[in-house]
């Protein structure tokens, strides 16, 4: 599949000439001036949502958009690149000095209005902890300064804004270590070397800007934490942090981050700059959930509240629907005002992000984020791009291309990325009326030889892979990575933290570490899943991929079976708990026995449970009916029709026989992976009706619930709510 063909699905208002993102990078995609969002005290930008959800294709669009007309570019936090790239010199380099020297490089090369960006600041402070290369000498020392040199000169213009007068600075400052250091071996950070480092930085500074130079070298490093404005204190004490590890490296790596915004700001605010320079300068930061991205956006956010003010537009990605826990530091979200959101459906951003907190220093850093809420797809463009991939022989309003259609929206629930590949795979694919939505996923993905790696694959091959092996959640140990897949895959059939513990507890027998239930759900929450009271995995997509990957595990669903025979024989020993809540989901452990019971062939004892309990409490029995249907169907031919009809002869008195059809109708209506319609509301409300009229106690209060589930069904809603069908309804 060709990513051009989709790339703006779903994010066309933010693109827009007039969007979001024209506005906040003063610019328009075709190069028109817009007023910009947003003064100078700029919020970072935090796509949040799960996988799928299109996160970093929106930022390659805006790169690709708007890059032409502004200085744009995107950094992959969670690139292995940078790390790779530090590891031969672990003392003068780190991965977030990796991914800092990669943002200034792009921004020499800039050749839109202005010309490129250099970065003496950003330079300066590289140059210092080069100090620390193993076996220092003045050769290596001057080999790993080397590698920077092209981002302090420019030939261009002159200045400390265009960096000219540094053209010099560091190649006197090599020549003098490997002159006067010539032949001696260097600790790191030893006196000598870092002291003739920093005075062939000042020494070299050109006479007639020299006090220029001076000044702006004491204004940024003299303000680092310590130096009480003497930028060579600065200095020293930032090499010495970075040689200490941990969090003092961490808080020289955020110093150099504003070093290089520093540089940024420099580019717009020389004698000339506003004749040169236009919008604003974007930095975009993919897989900002990484330890390297929350470090990026924890140092730029820790300055803005400072005061520390500067015109970069920091764009990065967030999995979890708050932004990161990293941003409430320790508080708990009723200790704090909720980030400001932008919802790009509800249209206006809001005006502020921070809030007007006196003592700005105490605020957690999510007072200078403003969330974006990344859009579902409507059902119009997930119908427009099925049918856009749709084979030309269907006829459109075919009844195969409306069911695709259905199970294409059901399935992604409106996930972009989801839908472009089962739309992809829906392509060639005809499903008969009565199929299960879950036998799209069998579909084959195009065709190999078409330039897309998962070509030749089942839909639910790659997506399971996509967006579970490909984005595994930022905190799994390591030991846990080849096992995270299976563990969700048997977790697909529970309901709560008690009955997951218990397929973890089974799945997980001989392995020394071992994840509890509630470990994770706190990892999907993290990854950016949703929760569901009624469903441990709360996604009903992403349910459904599991479900059907756990049918297929074994011939004839046997791995299905087994853990749901599992789930019922745990709660058959807790029947004597009958006054204890069977969870979140459940009324009864009564209940939550019979549902995994239902689920795995225990039909017949339902139905007699249910007729059994039916007189005398019919209102609390439709409540427990609809939680024991609460469940996929498992696979192979599907009799819940015919059975709901009465055309599958069913022994035993009228009471029995009615019950058992009403079973499988709410079955029907409550897995939400077939349309029900008019005909079963119908089946529904006819034989809650026919039960009605029965001789025993309470017969007559079923009517009610006839009309009621009826209306719910003929609109395709669920007779018992919850949070991820009830999401189903409520795409934007």
């Amino acid at each position: 599949m060709r990513e051009s063909v989709c790339e703006d699905l779903g994010f066309e208002k933010l693109l827009e000439e007039d969007g979001f993102f024209a506005h906040l990078l003063g610019r328009s995609p075709s190069g028109a001036g817009r007023e910009l969002l947003y003064g100078p005290d700029l919020p970072v930008v935090l796509l949040t949502g799960g996988p799928g959800m299109g996160k970093g294709r929106l930022l390659r669009v805006v790169r690709d958009r708007f890059a032409p007309k502004v200085p744009v570019i995107l950094l992959d936090c969670g690139s292995p690149v940078y790390a790779d790239r530090a590891g031969p010199e672990p003392g003068a380099r780190s991965a977030a000095t990796e991914a800092l020297v990669e943002a200034a490089r792009r921004l020499c090369m800039w050749q839109g209005t202005g010309g490129p960006f250099v970065f003496p600041r950003l330079f300066t402070g590289l140059a210092v902890i080069a100090t620390g290369v193993a076996n220092a000498t003045p050769t290596t020392v001057a080999t790993e300064i080397a590698r920077y040199e092209e981002l302090p000169q420019r030939r261009r213009f002159g200045g400390l804004a265009t960096g000219e007068f540094w053209k010099g600075v560091f190649l006197g400052a090599g020549r003098n270590l490997l002159t006067t250091l010539s032949g001696q071996v260097l600790d790191p950070l030893a006196a000598s070397v870092s002291t003739a480092l920093l005075d062939a930085v000042f020494a070299n500074l050109a006479p007639s800007l020299a006090p220029r130079g001076r000044a702006e070298l004491a204004r940024t490093y003299g303000a680092y934490p310590g130096a009480v404005g003497n930028p060579k204190n600065g200095l020293y004490d930032l090499a010495e942090d970075f040689q200490a590890g941990g969090e003092q490296r961490k808080l020289a790596e955020s110093f150099l981050f504003r070093a290089l915004r520093e540089d940024l700001e420099a580019g717009y605010t020389g004698a000339s700059a506003w004749l040169r320079r236009v919008g604003r300068p974007g930095l975009l930061l993919d897989h900002a959930e990484s330890p390297l991205g929350e470090q990026l956006l924890s140092g730029v956010l820790t300055d803005r509240r400072g005061g520390q003010r500067d015109r970069v537009v920091i764009v990065g990605t967030a999995r979890r629907a708050d932004g990161g826990a990293f941003l409430y530091e320790g508080l708990s979200s009723q200790e704090v005002l909720p980030p400001a959101v932008f919802r790009p459906v509800g249209g206006v951003p809001p005006e502020s992000s921070r809030s007007p907190d006196p003592d700005e220093g105490r605020a957690p850093l999510a007072d200078g984020v403003l969330l974006l809420r990344m859009p579902l797809l409507t059902d119009d463009q997930m119908r427009e791009e099925t049918q856009r991939r749709h084979r030309r022989t269907e006829p459109e309003g075919s009844a195969s291309r409306r069911r695709v259609d259905a199970a294409v929206a059901r399935l992604s629930g409106g996930r972009p990325h989801t839908v472009i590949r089962l739309a992809a795979a829906a392509g060639a694919f005809r499903m008969p009326t009565d199929a299960n939505d879950r036998d799209i996923l069998d579909a084959t993905l195009r065709r190999p030889g078409d330039g897309d790696a998962a070509a030749g694959r089942t839909v639910v091959d790659v997506l399971l892979r996509e967006l579970i092996l490909d984005q595994l959640p930022v905190k799994l140990p390591i030991e846990h990575h080849d096992q995270w897949l299976d563990l969700l895959i048997h977790l697909s059939v529970a309901h709560d933290e008690e009955c997951a513990d218990v397929l973890l507890r089974h799945h997980q027998a001989g392995r020394v570490h071992r994840l509890a239930a509630h470990e994770v759900s706190q990892l999907l929450t993290d990854t950016g899943w949703p929760s569901c009271e009624r469903h441990f995995i709360g996604d009903f997509g992403l349910r459904q991929q599991l479900v059907h990957r756990l049918y297929g595990l074994r011939p004839d669903g046997a791995a299905w079976y087994a853990d749901h025979h599992l789930l019922r024989d745990h709660y058959a020993v807790r029947t004597g708990d009958e006054g204890v809540p069977g969870g979140g989901a459940f009324r009864s452990v009564l209940a939550h026995r019979m549902n995994h019971h239902l689920v795995s062939g225990g039909v017949d004892d339902v139905v007699r449970h249910l007729a059994a309990t039916l007189p005398g409490r019919p209102q609390e029995w439709c409540a427990e009916l609809l939680e024991i249907a609460q469940a996929p169907y498992p696979g192979g031919a599907d009799t819940r029709r015919k059975r709901a009809t009465g055309e599958v002869t069913v022994d035993g008195p009228a009471l029995r026989r009615t019950v058992d059809q009403l079973l499988h109708a709410v079955w029907l209506c409550e897995e939400r992976t077939r349309p029900t319609g008019k005909e079963t509301a119908g089946t529904l409300a006819q034989l809650l009706k026919d039960l009605s009229k029965m001789d025993f106690d309470g017969a007559g209060q079923l009517g009610r619930t006839a009309t009621h589930w009826r209306e719910l069904a003929e609109n395709e809603r669920p007779l018992l709510r919850c949070a991820c069908t009830d999401r189903l309804g409520r795409r934007s």
